[in-house]
C-alpha cells in the first residue's frame, strides 16, 4: 500500500513537474493575419519552437492588435511584459534606434537576404545598447518601398511636388520633404482609411504590404526605382521580453536561440520576398501601371536627399558618436553581403 502511494506521489510530481515547464508565449504585432508577417514568418516560427521543444513551448498569437494598444506601443507591451514577443517596425517609435535607423537612409540596402544579414551583424557590433530589455530574436529590413499613387504617375522629381506621401519613419519624412513632397507620417494599419478618404495622393510601402492594405484596390500608379538600392525601408524587429527569456529552462532557452540570428533574419527577409511578388502580381491583376525610374532620374533623387545622410551623420556625432564611420560601416556590410 505503502508503495502504491509512494508511486502515485512520485507520478503526481512528474506530472505537475512537466505542467510546470509547458510555456506558452504571447506573440503580438500589428498586421492581420493574411499579411506575410503573420503567415509566412510567425506562424512558422511558432511551429518550429513547438516541434523543436517537443510540444513544451508554443504561441499564442495575437493580431492586429489584438492586446490592445496602437503600433508605436508594441516596443513598450514586450518591455513591459504585456507581451512575451512582438514584431514592430523601429520607426514607429522615433528616437528609440538612433543607431540602427542608419539602414533607413535614402539608397541604402540592396537584396531582401544581404540587406538583413548586414542589420543583424550591425546591431551586434554598434547597437545592442538600443536593445537593453529585450531578447533580439531578428532584425531586418523589409523589402525595398516603392511609391503607390491614388490616381497619379510619378516619373520625376518635380512631380514630388505639392503631394502628401505617407512615409515610413522620420528619415522617410526627411527624403520626401528633400525631394519636394510633404511627408504624412502613420503606421500601416492606417493607410487604407487616408488613401481611400484622400488624406494622402500616395503610399510609401513594400509590395508586400499592398494586399493586406487592399492598396492595389485604391490605387493606380506604382513607382519602383532601378538600380538595387532602395529608395528606403523599415528596420523590423522580432523581440521577446528579456525577463520571460531568462525563466525558461536551459533547454527551452536553446530552442529560442537556434531559431534566433542573422540566419534567420536572413529567411525572414526571404519570405519577405515572396511577399513582394504576391503583392506585384495583385497589382498588375487590376491592371495598374508600375512605373520604373531609369537610372538618371534616380541619380537626380539621390543627389537631392544626400541631405538626409549627411544631417544624420552630424546628429549621431552629435551624441558622442562616429556617424561617418557607422555610416561607412554600415554601408560596407551591406556591400559585403550583397557579394556573398
Amino acid at each position: 500500500m505503502l508503495r502504491k502511494i509512494a508511486f502515485g506521489l512520485a507520478a503526481t510530481a512528474m506530472m505537475s513537474s512537466a505542467q510546470a515547464q509547458e510555456v506558452v508565449l504571447k506573440v503580438a504585432h500589428f498586421l492581420p493575419p493574411m499579411s506575410t508577417m503573420h503567415s509566412r514568418f510567425i506562424v512558422p516560427w511558432c511551429d518550429k519552437i513547438e516541434a523543436e521543444s517537443k510540444g513544451r513551448m508554443k504561441c499564442q498569437i495575437y493580431p492586429a492588435m489584438q492586446l490592445g494598444g496602437t503600433p508605436p506601443q508594441l516596443l513598450s507591451q514586450v518591455r513591459d511584459g504585456v507581451a512575451d514577443i512582438v514584431w514592430t517596425i523601429s520607426g514607429y517609435t522615433p528616437g528609440r534606434f538612433p543607431i540602427s535607423e542608419v539602414f533607413e537612409l535614402p539608397f541604402m540596402t540592396t537584396t531582401h537576404e544581404a540587406s538583413a544579414r548586414a542589420v543583424w551583424d550591425f546591431i551586434d557590433e554598434h547597437a545592442a545598447s538600443e536593445f537593453e530589455g529585450v531578447k533580439r530574436i531578428a532584425n531586418w529590413v523589409v523589402g525595398p518601398y516603392v511609391i503607390h499613387l491614388r490616381d497619379k504617375d510619378l516619373k520625376t522629381i518635380e512631380d514630388f511636388r505639392g503631394m502628401k506621401i505617407r512615409a515610413p519613419s522620420r528619415l522617410g519624412n526627411r527624403m520626401l520633404t528633400a525631394l519636394g513632397a510633404t511627408p504624412v507620417g502613420m503606421p500601416v494599419p492606417q493607410i487604407s482609411e487616408s488613401l481611400s478618404r484622400g488624406v494622402i495622393d500616395a503610399a510609401i510601402v513594400p509590395w508586400e504590404v499592398v494586399p493586406a492594405t487592399k492598396a492595389h484596390e485604391l490605387t493606380k500608379f506604382h513607382v519602383e526605382v532601378s538600380g538595387g538600392r532602395s529608395l528606403t525601408t523599415a528596420t523590423s524587429i522580432y523581440v521577446m521580453n528579456q525577463k520571460r527569456y531568462d525563466s525558461l529552462p536551459p533547454e527551452l532557452k536553446k530552442v529560442i536561440d537556434d531559431n534566433s540570428g542573422r540566419e534567420v533574419s536572413a529567411w525572414v527577409a526571404a519570405e519577405f520576398k515572396v511577399g513582394d511578388e504576391g503583392g506585384r502580381a495583385a497589382a498588375l491583376g487590376r491592371g495598374n501601371k508600375i512605373t520604373e525610374i531609369p537610372a538618371d532620374e534616380v541619380k537626380r533623387w539621390k543627389d537631392a536627399s544626400q541631405p538626409v545622410v549627411d544631417e544624420w551623420i552630424a546628429e549621431v556625432t552629435s551624441k558622442g558618436h562616429d556617424g561617418r564611420k557607422l555610416y561607412e560601416r554600415a554601408v560596407e556590410l551591406v556591400e559585403k553581403h550583397s557579394r556573398n
